[in-house]
């Protein structure tokens, strides 16, 4: 059975949204399975380049792959959430390419918030750079004009972020599980 949906959650590093997936992946929410985009492997720029023409070019190839094998899994639940940073219209055209119902989560916080976590607990000063700031504001453009769901988390403890994200999968659940 093809699962009914496919949510994608989308963000920069350090917005929260990899421990809501997890976390949420952890309730065992019946129907419901989660998914890490980053679990096939990032291969390193010059790799990606070498094979793909661009890293750009590398993620939309991977976003349309994982959609792909999310909707056509026979054994899929009727909601797969996808943790994944990459660029909605990327999902938007593997969604189109074989026909899968997908929404798109933003998960973003303030550049501030950012920044402490990726220089705290996560331990990667390395991620706290213009380029991620630009990738943050680049992404909440085009969750604006895309009319996505943005979950701000820069105020929101990991439970309330989970929290969050678990209120979309079940109005996904519940309301594909109606028809």
């Amino acid at each position: 059975m093809k699962p009914r949906h496919i949510l994608v959650v989308t963000g920069a590093s350090g917005a929260g949204k990899t421990a809501a997936v997890r976390e949420l992946g952890q309730r065992g929410l019946l129907e419901v399975a989660c998914f890490e985009f980053d679990s096939i492997g990032v291969p390193a720029v010059d790799a990606m380049e070498r094979e793909y023409g661009s890293g750009e070019a590398w993620q939309s190839a991977m976003t349309h792959l994982w959609i792909e094998r999310l909707w056509n899994a026979h054994d899929a639940p009727r909601v797969a959430v996808l943790d994944a940073q990459t660029q909605p219209r990327f999902v938007v055209a593997g969604a189109a390419a074989v026909g899968a119902n997908v929404r798109i989560v933003l998960f973003e916080c303030s550049p501030v918030v950012r920044a402490s976590r990726l220089r705290g607990a996560r331990e990667q000063p390395e991620l706290d750079t213009d380029r991620m700031r630009a990738w943050a504001d680049f992404l909440h453009a085009e969750a604006v004009r895309l009319e996505l769901t943005i979950v701000d988390t820069s105020a929101l403890t990991r439970a309330e972020a989970r929290e969050r994200l678990e209120a979309v999968v079940v109005e996904l659940r519940d309301g594909a599980r109606a028809r």
